[in-house]
């Protein structure tokens, strides 16, 4: 309970650095981060002096096991959570109210300003996902496990990599290795493309045979206790094309060299050049379309990113992606991904699935 008490605190302190009253957490990810609640509808209340949340029937019992710290407000049939939260403002008094702007939606704010008379609303960004950006001690180790996890099952399904495999098959066996290791699930569908399906960077896997191409791509992640990771490996299933070892080997320098510049201060633009000018100088600039990585945690996709338009520095205790890839459509794509760790004095590669392409290659 202490880390979610801490956070609140941390919200807390912005709060009262814009003079607010009141900030209205609606996006259920934030409110799991802020009170270890772990189920699907509830809302939370963050005042000057107390904390609530807002939640049904249906979860009495579950929050009174995970947040006996906080002051619980239970609505039945009867009543709404906009209801709830009007009462609750009013019997404390508010009269300014922030809120999620990227998560209420418009109906849900035009309710809000019906009911909350004499309730100034205040629209707010990334509040919460600023906090979350840097990750806390309990957050790390739980990635470290996401990423153990993660790795033990992609090492099995490469060991038992057969030539009339299909995508999908090897995606539903490589969810089942993670339950297995104790995951939840995936982090995210995964991406398994064979040949010339490896230029999708988001593909779906489809019924395409592993013997059908010289090599296969893997875009995977584990859910781990509500944590996640995010990994990508190129395997390579007979003698190595040598187009796919002279695009393998600009990746890789490109990730190499984005790694290498990470640590606290260091621009997010800064550590995308130095990938996207590797692959730039190689003459394949127009095949690296996307950002060179993001943040992660409890959802797939966090900020920051980096890429040639985000703005913002590193700083210690943020865990990203690097990802640098080439695709070329009609023939494949490659892509490195690894997850990394923002240090006091540096950074910490937390993945360590072999990658030198002479490593990666499989016998069927």
């Amino acid at each position: 309970m202490h880390q979610y008490k801490k956070r609140r605190d941390r919200l807390r302190k912005k709060l009262r650095l814009v003079q607010g009253e009141a900030f209205l957490v609606s996006n259920i990810v934030n409110v799991g981060y802020l009170s270890g609640f772990s189920g699907s509808a509830a809302w939370m209340l963050v005042t000057r002096e107390h904390d609530h949340i807002l939640s049904d029937t249906r979860y009495s019992t579950q929050l009174k096991d995970e947040c006996d710290d906080l002051k619980v407000e239970i609505r039945d049939a009867t009543s709404t959570t906009i209801a709830s939260l009007a009462s609750l403002l009013k019997s404390t008094k508010t009269t300014t109210l922030r809120f999620e702007s990227d998560s209420l939606t418009k109906s849900q704010f035009d309710q809000l300003e019906s009911e909350l008379l004499g309730v100034e609303l205040v629209a707010s960004c990334d509040e919460v996902e600023c906090l979350r950006s840097i990750k806390d001690k309990s957050e790390i180790k739980a990635i470290r496990e996401s990423i153990a996890v993660n790795q033990k099952a992609f090492s099995v399904i490469r060991s038992q990599l057969r030539a009339e495999q299909t995508e999908l098959e090897i995606a539903h066996n490589l969810e089942h290795q993670m339950r297995l290791f104790g995951a939840r699930g995936f982090a995210f569908e995964p991406i398994i493309g064979v040949g010339a399906r490896s230029a999708l960077p988001h593909g779906h896997p489809t019924n395409k045979q592993v013997g059908e191409s010289a090599f296969l791509l893997f875009d995977w992640g584990a859910n781990v206790n509500h944590y996640l990771s995010d990994l990508t490996r190129v395997l390579v299933t007979a003698k190595i094309p040598p187009k796919l070892r002279k695009i393998y080997d600009i990746v890789l320098k490109a990730q190499l060299a984005a790694i290498k510049k990470i640590r606290p201060g260091v621009e997010l633009k800064t550590v995308d050049q130095a990938a996207r000018k590797v692959i730039e100088d190689s003459g394949f600039g127009k095949n690296f379309g996307h950002g060179l990585g993001h943040s992660f945690g409890l959802e797939i996709h966090e900020t920051p990113f980096m890429s040639p338009i985000f703005d913002g520095k590193l700083q210690a205790g943020m865990v990203i992606t690097v990802e640098p890839g080439i695709y070329l459509p009609g023939w494949g794509g490659v892509r490195i991904e690894d997850d990394i760790l923002v240090t006091q004095n540096g950074h910490e590669v937390l993945s360590d699935l072999p990658k030198q392409l002479d490593e990666c290659t499989v016998q069927l």
